[in-house]
This record gives structure tokens, sequence and C-alpha cells, in this order.
């Protein structure tokens, strides 16, 4: 009774060995990797069969045909790749997943004599625990410490198969009536099919499951006829995690996470109906009682995949048709909500991905700030309250756009980023406020466009040709600040102090003309409130613009320090910064 309780736990501590190794040597490859997969499996899908062939190559090497569909689910769902384009990489992550079980058999192998002794599981398994941890120990390079992480967490998985295998003998399960009776029962097509679905649903892992199918298929009490059932249940099963992980996905979101269900489906009825078909009039026996081994079963899923998804890679088409039939189109959303939604929490754990997308939302952000900037300035000269109403529009989507962009990027340091990555979302936050409160500063200004109709409120000749003038410095300086920023163009960016410094002298020097004015009387003091209002707006805006110019230039040399930049760069009055001061002097005269 001991005996078998002692069993009972070690054959559940070697699953969870198993299961634990398997995480830890995927992770490590995928750090090892750099995010380099994400990208390539992004960027290098342009046709039906470069697409099978990555998804099967990224899925071999992070080790799970789940992770590589949600990923896929996630580009989808922030329109950075069709519906069409996921199908056959979901395709090849099928296939792909089938590689753990080749690697697990490598457990099984040198049970003989002589040299084989040298390849056996304990011999094997030491070597690799010894590099790894000096790896992991010594080794001062991340990339090293990784490889150690990767050859650990194999380490690890091998001694959980070699737990369940020893338990597995220990229990002496091919004498039990019990397990006997129910390996008779999967033999029986729809049992074995839905205890398949369910033991990996349960799991959230088809490789984990072959590897607890191979563990028990040592026995000796598996034939082809209860294998063959079980490892289509298992991969129907493994579409759940999948489907799990679209809940509140987009439209196409949801259709590429059924991909993977529909596929394993009708590939599963496909292949079953032709099997059991021709069995009806051809002599399987032979066949359904070959006894099955941790290697025929490795061999026997990577062919059945193999089988499945070539037959259906060709129909990408009908399956892509068959996917929107059943997932109608709803009511569509607005750009805004769309460029949030390319903010995928899947991607967190692909950095690379999730620096991307943010780098898209930030830009576009940065242009909805200076679209709702123009339409203000439109209101001082055209004003209508539906331009009014446009740029509150206007505002409340910069907030969004700032609200989630800051929520994510605090998400994005949570992990393991590159110098480079770190940079990029440094340079994210500190300029994503500079460019909320440029919107900010056009709610203002329309605010005074509208106070200026309602109290029919005009400048004088004078005060009228400053404005046309200090409008135009600041449409430039911003135009400057979001094109400098979208193309990451350093020189640009140094055009921008110049042009800051310019722009609070013209609205000193034009204060000063404002009160010359209002003594000699051609202006009034309300006209002098409005002016001093939009001076100071006008002033508050090259600022964040000048913020956002510096935070680009000092993080990429690896230091950040405005104040510092500033004094510099005025103190030393580099060439650059008096050759553009000239240039803008002479084009914004007053």
């Amino acid at each position: 009774m001991f005996e078998v309780i002692k069993a009972v736990i070690d054959l559940l501590c070697g699953v969870a060995l198993f299961l634990f190794g398997m995480s830890l040597m995927g992770d490590g490859l995928k750090r090892v990797a750099g995010n380099k997969l994400e990208i390539f499996l992004y960027k290098l899908s342009g046709t039906p069969l470069k697409g099978f062939l990555l998804g099967t190559g990224v899925t071999a090497v992070i080790q799970s045909s789940s992770a590589t569909s949600v990923m896929v689910v996630g580009f989808v769902n922030s329109n950075m790749m069709k519906v069409k384009q996921a199908i056959p990489i979901i395709l090849g992550a099928i296939l792909g997943t089938s590689i753990t079980g080749w690697v697990i058999c490598l457990s099984y192998l040198g049970e003989g004599s002589g040299f084989s002794q040298l390849l056996s599981t304990a011999t094997l398994t030491g070597l690799i625990a010894i590099i790894g941890i000096y790896l992991r120990m010594f080794c001062k390079t991340s990339t090293k410490k990784r490889l150690g992480d990767i050859l650990l967490g194999f380490v690890v998985l091998m001694t959980g198969m070699s737990m369940m295998s020893g338990a597995v003998k220990a229990l002496n399960l091919s004498e039990q009536p019990w397990f006997t009776n129910m390996l008779t029962a999967f033999s029986n097509p729809i049992i074995g099919i839905l205890v398949g679905t369910a033991f990996t649903a349960v799991l959230q892992s088809a490789s984990a499951a072959v590897g607890i199918l191979q563990a028990l298929s040592i026995t000796g009490g598996f034939n082809f006829d209860s294998v063959f059932p079980m490892l289509i249940g298992i991969g129907i099963g493994a579409s759940i995690p999948v489907l799990l992980t679209a809940l509140g996905a987009t439209i196409d979101g949801k259709r590429t996470a059924w991909v993977y269900l529909i596929v394993e489906i009708i590939s599963a009825f496909i292949i079953s109906l032709l099997f059991y078909g021709i069995g009806l009039v051809a002599d399987y026996t032979y066949l359904k009682n070959l006894n099955i081994n941790p290697f025929s079963i490795a061999a026997i899923n990577s062919v059945f995949r193999l089988a499945r998804m070539v037959l259906l890679l060709p129909f990408t088409g009908l399956i892509e048709k068959l996917v929107k039939w059943l997932i109608r189109d709803k009511k569509a959303t607005s750009g805004v909500q769309n460029d949030i939604m390319q903010l995928e929490e899947r991607f967190l754990m692909h950095p690379a991905l999730a620096i991307e997308q943010s780098r898209i939302t930030i830009n576009n952000m940065a242009k909805r700030s200076e679209e709702n900037l123009v339409a203000a300035f439109e209101l001082l000269t055209n004003y209508s309250d539906k331009g009014y109403e446009v740029v509150q529009e206007m505002e409340s989507e910069v907030d969004r756009y700032e609200d989630s962009l800051g929520s994510y990027l605090v998400k994005i340091t949570g992990h393991d980023l590159t110098p480079r990555q770190n940079e990029d979302v440094s340079k994210y936050l500190h300029t994503l406020s500079d460019f909320e409160r440029i919107s900010d500063h056009a709610v203002n200004i329309a605010d005074t466009a509208q106070e200026l109709s309602q109290k029919n409120i005009q400048f004088s000749e004078e005060g009228e040709h400053e404005l046309r003038v200090i409008l135009s410095a600041i449409s430039e300086i911003v135009n400057v600040t979001v094109t400098s920023f979208v193309d990451n163009n350093l020189a640009m960016a140094s055009r921008v102090e110049p042009l800051e410094e310019l722009i609070d002298n013209l609205c000193d020097e034009m204060k000063l003309h404002h009160i010359d004015r209002l003594q000699k009387g051609k202006c009034t003091l309300m006209q002098g409130f409005v002016f001093n209002d939009l001076l100071t707006n006008f002033e508050r805006i090259s600022d964040h613009c000048s913020n956002i110019a510096v935070a680009m230039i000092e993080l990429q040399s690896d230091s950040f320090d405005t104040h510092e930049y500033l004094n510099s760069v005025k103190e030393l009055r580099s060439g650059f910064f008096d050759a553009y001061y000239q240039e803008y002097s002479e084009r914004y005269k007053i």
C-alpha cells in the first residue's frame, strides 16, 4: 500500500518537474533569441509556405504551439497581420509542437550496455546539469546565463520524465485490470478523443500531454488503436488556452484564435474518416495491435500532424471564409480605439513587440496632438461651434492615448529589457505627458477663440500681424518636433531649441508692444487679457516641444539632464544653435 502511495507521489512530482522544466527551457530559449523570433514571425510571413515554415520553426524553439498561436492572435488583434496571414503560421505551430516528443525520447536512450550507456538518461542529464550550472553561476554575460537556464530546464524536464517512468514501472500498471480496461476504452475513437481533449485542456499543453502519454507507454499496454484517438484529442485540447486568451480581443483576433480549434476539428474529422472508413474494408489488425513505445508515439504524433497540416495548407482561403462566416463583423471601432488595441497585453512577454506597438501608438498620439493644435489655431480666425467641439473631442482622444500608453509602458518596464529597449521606453515615458499637454493648450486656445467670438473682441492691426507671426512659429516648432520624434531624427530635433528660444523672445517682445499699444489707446484692457493668455499658451507649447527634443537627444547619449543640456547648449552657443537661431529670426520678424 505504502509503495503504491509513494509511486503515485513520485508520478505527480515527475509531472510537476516535467512541466516546470519545459517552461524553464522554453523561456530561456525565447530570451536567448532576444525576442527576434517574434519579429521574424511578424515580418517574414508574407506567403502561406513561409508562414507555415516560420510557425513550425518558432514553435520548435519555444516548444509551445499555444504560445505561438497567442502571439499571432496578438498580431491580428493589433492590425499588424491579417487573418489569412495568421492561418499558415498556426498550421506550422501545430506541427512544430511535435518536436518536444522527440526531445523527450532522449530520456529513453541508453538502456543497453557498452557505449550506449554513455547516452543514458542519467549520464546525459548529469553532463548537461554540470554545464548548465557552470554557465548560470560563473558566467557574467546575460546570454550565457540564459543558456545555462535552458540547459537546467532541460535537466529538470529529463528528471521529471525519469521520475514519471520510474513511478509507472513501480505501479506495475500493465498488470492492473483497471488500467487495461481503461486502455481498451480508449480504443473507442469517441472516448479516446474526448479523454485526450479534456486531459490536454487541463494541462494547457499538448507537449506535456504527449510526454505523459510516452511515460505511460512503457507499461507495454498501449497499442496504435488506443494511442491514435488520444493524439487526435490532444491536438483539439491544445486549442483551449488560445481560445481563452482571445477574450476581449477584436473580431479578427477572435477569428484567429478560433482558427486553431477549427483546423484541429476539421483535420481530425478528415483523418478519422479516412482511417476508420478505410478500416471497414481493409485489414488493420497488425497496425491496431502494434505495441507502442515512447519513440513510436513521437513518430505517430509528428506524421499525423504533418499529414493534417500539409493537407489543409492549400485551403487557407477557405478556412478564412469559414471562420469569418462563423464569427460575424460588428460595428467598426474608432481610430483611437484601434490604436489603443494595438497595446496588446499578449506582447508584454515579448518586449520587442510591445515596444514597437508603443512606438506606433505614441507616434499617432503625437500627430493627433499636432492636428488638435492646428484645429485650435483655425478657430482664432474662423470660429465655429462645430470646430470647437472637434478640438474637445480630439483632446479626449489624446487623454485616452496617454492613459493607455502610460499604463502599458510601465508594465513593459517590469520585464527584462536590453539597453536599447530601456532607452526607447524611457523616451516614450518622458515625452508622453508633453504631447498630452500640447493638446491641453490647444483646448485653452480654443476657449480663447470662443471668448473672442462671443465678446466680439478684435485685435489692432499691429496685434493681428504679430499674432500671425507667432502662430507660424508655433506651427513650425510643433511640426518639427512631431516629425523628428516620429522619424527619430536627432538632426531635426536639434532645431527645436533655437526656435524655442526665439519664441520666448518673441512673446516677451509682443508683451512689451502690447503694453505700448495700451498706453497709446490702440488696445483695450480686455484685449490685453486675451492676448496675454494666448502668449502664455504659446510659450508653454514651445517649452513642451523643447522637453521632447531634449529627451530624444539626451537619451540617445545615455544621459538625461534637461537643465545641463540646455545650459551647455546656450552657454557654448554652438555653431548649429546660432545658425538656426539666426535663420528663424529672419523668418519670424514682428
